[in-house]
């Protein structure tokens, strides 16, 4: 069975404050959005997500999902139905999850078992219990309303899509709150199968917090450490941080020779047990010679973000007594942010010689020694 991965961000999300729609909120340093197509996409299956935006969002929608497979953006209309319809006309496949982007984290068990429910049934929701005692407001807080049979449903909601498309063909009601009441409506049965808090929705500000300090629990901090050395051969310039720094002699290396991304690239891969950057483009290999190392840096933030990492901070301190680093420290650090996805506040260059002691102080090459702090594992 294809299942493609619908993704709803066509809402405002002017409650939860902030100052943009919540979907483009940042949250443990990714936009809420990221979280939620991030991970339906990573499940194994789902072979394609596509997403549902606002009008005139794509920019904001560009930027929160870059390096995503997500097809064309769809724009969503003024109304939830709308946005839906617009979503599964779009797409093409067995079975459809629709998912709110306003709730960033699915644990993939709970997709094995919507996944597993289409089996038997056309739909197939994630729920969990009310255990609050439930009232009525006028004004004043009345009776108790009985709870027993009662659910919270969430998404992600998976569908048979050819049952779906019909069921929102013969709905004519107000919007929905979501695809259960449409497929309800239509007479098809919908199985529910265990949701999990961690699907919350977020609506209003103390919902971030509340998110925040779960992430912080559920992720798991690791710290990588990088080095390498180059040493000084033919005519300058030399890259740094794939920035051409002005120098009478370049660095020789299999590639363009940038010490600072080998080395910032060795310590994020470190940091997520993956090894070392010749495992990755060893010297050996023809193709690499002479790369822009940023291919490097690309592919090691990739392998993280396909493990649901988040970079907190990059450190590389550059040893040499030339060239001069401080008159091109900024565009080595937004260079290096723009890479992996960070404010240039989370990337530090510093530079300092080692007093003419060593090959270095010999003015014979450049090092370079990176730290790189990460946060992995959650969501099972």
């Amino acid at each position: 069975m294809s299942t493609t991965a619908l993704i709803v961000a066509a809402g405002k999300g002017e409650r939860a404050g902030g100052g943009v729609p919540k979907q483009y909120r940042m949250l443990g340093g990714k936009p809420v959005l990221r979280w939620a197509v991030e991970a339906l996409i990573r499940h194994p299956a789902v072979q394609s997500a596509r997403v549902v935006i606002g009008t005139g969002q794509e920019e904001q929608a560009t930027a929160a999902l870059g390096g995503l497979d997500v097809g064309q953006l769809i724009e969503g209309g003024a109304e939830r139905a709308d946005s839906v319809r617009a979503g599964l006309a779009a797409i093409e496949s067995d079975a459809v999850l629709v998912h709110d982007a306003a709730r960033p984290f699915c644990p993939a068990s709970v997709v094995d078992r919507l996944i597993a429910s289409l089996e038997f049934y056309e739909g197939a929701a994630p729920v969990l219990p009310v255990g609050d005692t439930l009232a009525r407001i006028d004004a004043t807080l009345g009776k108790p309303v009985g709870r027993s049979g009662i659910v919270r449903v969430q998404t992600p909601q998976a569908f048979r899509l050819a049952a779906l498309k019909a069921a929102y063909e013969r709905w004519s009601g107000p919007s929905p709150t979501d695809e259960t009441t449409v497929a309800a409506a239509a007479g098809m049965k919908v199985a529910t199968v265990e949701g999990d808090p961690a699907l919350e929705k977020l609506t209003r500000p103390g919902d971030f917090e509340r998110a925040e300090q779960w992430l912080a629990g559920a992720l798991r901090p690791s710290t990588g450490m990088g080095f390498d050395v180059h040493a000084f051969a033919g005519e300058g310039p030399v890259i740094l941080g794939g920035v051409e720094v002005p120098h009478d002699r370049g660095l020789v290396g299999h590639s363009d020779a940038d010490v600072v991304l080998h080395a910032i690239t060795d310590a994020l891969l470190g940091a997520a047990g993956l090894g070392d950057i010749g495992e990755h483009f060893p010297p050996s290999d023809a193709r690499w010679e002479g790369a822009a190392s940023s291919l490097f840096l690309t592919h090691a933030v990739d392998l993280l973000r396909e493990r649901g990492a988040i970079i907190d901070h990059v450190d590389c301190t550059i040893i040499a007594e030339a060239p001069k680093v401080g008159p091109h420290r900024e565009a080595i650090r937004a260079h290096i942010a723009g890479i992996a996805g960070l404010s240039i506040e989370q990337v530090s260059i510093k530079a300092t010689t080692t007093e003419g002691l060593g090959f270095t102080g010999r003015r014979e090459g450049i090092a370079a020694q990176a730290v790189a702090s990460i946060r992995t594992g959650f969501l099972k």
